[in-house]
């Protein structure tokens, strides 16, 4: 089957996702762009991820067409393929409706910052006022969130998208988002809120860096 790798590495991810519990019934998706060729794997709409088949998983085109698979691709194909087409460096895509990176989402002190070193990695995090669902006008205003090397954006009423140079890399800004937002949730609640201090998120993000670089 053609692109069976890139499709198998979607598949496995959104099962991990569920399994996690960052993604709940058939909201969510995830997208990895080919090595070689200008396509796209993403998974499809409105179909319960467990039980999916490798063959359910859709292949697109950087502009969003439909080109293979048993069902047609996520409506928020035009998000994932914006960010791939603006992004060069990234290849993986991570879109979840989790709990509590949607409930920092709203109200006027949404942004998130870093409480453990792990974190650190995947600031800033933008944050996306609602758009409607799979427009263009959502997918260019997460563009612009994540800049040039933003790994992870809020998207007030709707979730986060997080994006890596490849899946692991994505489901790991996703999973550290969404553990960002649970600590911060809980520290104000308990009125312990006390996030790093900036010149310490700036050390680990440099060494951090300096890690992936070997």
């Amino acid at each position: 089957m053609k692109y069976e790798k890139i499709r198998k590495q979607v598949l496995d991810a959104i099962l991990e996702a569920v399994e996690q519990g960052l993604i709940k019934g058939t909201s969510g998706n995830i997208a990895l762009r080919d090595d070689e060729d200008d396509v796209v794997a993403i998974t499809p709409s409105g179909i319960p991820y467990k039980g999916m088949t490798v063959e359910d998983i859709a292949i697109v085109d950087l502009n969003g067409k439909w080109l293979e698979g048993n069902y047609k691709p996520s409506s928020e194909v035009p998000m994932h393929t914006a960010v791939l087409r603006a992004r060069p460096d990234v290849r993986a895509t991570v879109h979840t409706h989790a709990m509590y990176a949607t409930i920092m989402a709203m109200g006027d002190d949404a942004e998130l910052k870093p409480i453990t070193p792990p974190q650190c990695e995947f600031v800033p995090v933008g944050i996306v006022p609602f758009t409607m669902p799979g427009s263009d006008e959502v997918a260019d205003k997460v563009v612009e969130a994540l800049g040039e090397n933003g790994r992870a954006v809020l998207i007030k009423n709707h979730g986060m998208f997080c994006c890596g140079k490849n899946m692991k890399a994505a489901m790991a800004a996703t999973e550290y988002t969404e553990e960002m937002a649970l600590t911060t949730i809980y520290a104000k609640l308990l009125g312990t809120y006390e996030p790093m201090p900036e010149e310490g998120v700036k050390k680990m993000k440099e060494l951090i860096a300096a890690d992936q670089a070997v």
